[in-house]
């Protein structure tokens, strides 16, 4: 890991009734992001079973957090548990700290 790399999370409240919830509450979702170009190269998230986070680690690893619009089309496409929803809210806001990390170092997030 090279000192371009930072570690951002964003969480977001579980649907009632699912396993995850039972035990977290809620969702978080951690990156690790190249912070000049801002690709996803590692992805983690809380969900309950492996299965579900390797999915979610799947569709993020390699993605631009700049392209937000691509990875909630392509959550949408492969992720069908019933916390979709909330995987969504919680990458949104990695999205949203990420931009606030760029303001802060005074850079473009354009």
């Amino acid at each position: 890991m090279d000192k371009n790399t930072v570690f951002i999370t964003g969480y977001a409240k579980l649907p009632e009734g699912i396993t995850a919830k039972e035990m977290y509450k809620v969702i978080c979702i951690g990156l690790l992001l190249d912070s000049e170009s801002g690709r996803i190269e590692d992805a983690d998230c809380t969900l309950a079973t492996v299965t579900a986070r390797t999915i979610v680690k799947d569709i993020l690893t390699d993605k631009n957090i700049n392209n937000m619009d691509e990875i909630i089309q392509e959550i949408e496409a492969r992720y069908w548990g019933h916390a979709k929803k909330a995987v969504i809210a919680a990458a949104k806001m990695c999205a949203e700290r990420f931009y606030a990390y760029k303001l802060n170092k005074g850079e473009n997030i354009n």
